[in-house]
């Protein structure tokens, strides 16, 4: 091997090894599919390897700091999202530990946040034992109404599930509107969240 070519194949693989995906904990690889832990009191996801992640499944663990991200969802059949005032057709909902809720709205620049009503929330819970042991930070209320009348979904998910379709929206999102490639993207989506998590089930 030449000295070009060892160069080069020593760039490719620093390059390589600055694309792993690190533990938030011991700083060492995590596999494609890991888990994430919600860091309280940095307000941030972390990667989790599998040692590190099994510290965490007692929610005592670390006096609340750092709190497992579960990876189980299931779909909801109720209630109607109008009824928070959900004003465009795709958010998710996110408990936070002093029981305020907020509304965030994905967009090709992030999220936008904004509190929903606590008498509406409260209203929503009580017809929603999904909604009401909702676990603060780790699990969220995901609407989509859907590209038509009665496609809309509604799921109880793991917060990096959200994270993950925020993400797919900015990589996708072109123009004003989105494009179509971003619908499909979108449609795709809860496409996956259907095959991967738990079948539909009532909850009114």
């Amino acid at each position: 091997m030449t000295a070009g070519a060892l160069q080069r194949a020593i760039r490719r693989a620093r390059q390589r090894a600055a694309t792993v995906e690190r533990c938030g904990m011991c700083a060492g690889a995590v596999a494609p599919e890991h888990r994430h832990v919600w860091d309280e009191q940095d307000g941030e996801l972390m990667c989790a390897c599998t040692p590190c992640s099994l510290l965490f499944e007692r929610e005592a663990a670390a006096a609340g700091r750092y709190q497992l991200v579960p990876t189980r969802g299931r779909r909801l059949t109720g209630p109607s999202p109008d009824e928070l005032g959900v004003p465009v057709g795709l958010v998710f909902f996110v408990k936070r530990r002093d029981g305020r809720v907020l509304g965030h709205y994905p967009s090709p620049l992030g999220t936008t946040e904004s509190e929903v009503d606590v008498g509406a929330w409260r209203a929503v819970e009580a017809r929603s034992p999904a909604l009401a042991e909702l676990r603060p930070r780790v699990e969220a209320f995901l609407v989509w109404t859907g590209p038509r009348r009665g496609d809309g979904q509604q799921w109880v998910v793991p917060v990096d599930e959200c994270f993950r379709l925020v993400a797919l929206i900015r990589r996708h999102w072109t123009g004003m509107s989105g494009g179509s490639a971003v619908w499909r993207e979108i449609s795709g989506f809860f496409d996956d969240l259907g095959r991967r998590h738990d079948r539909p089930s009532g909850d009114n």
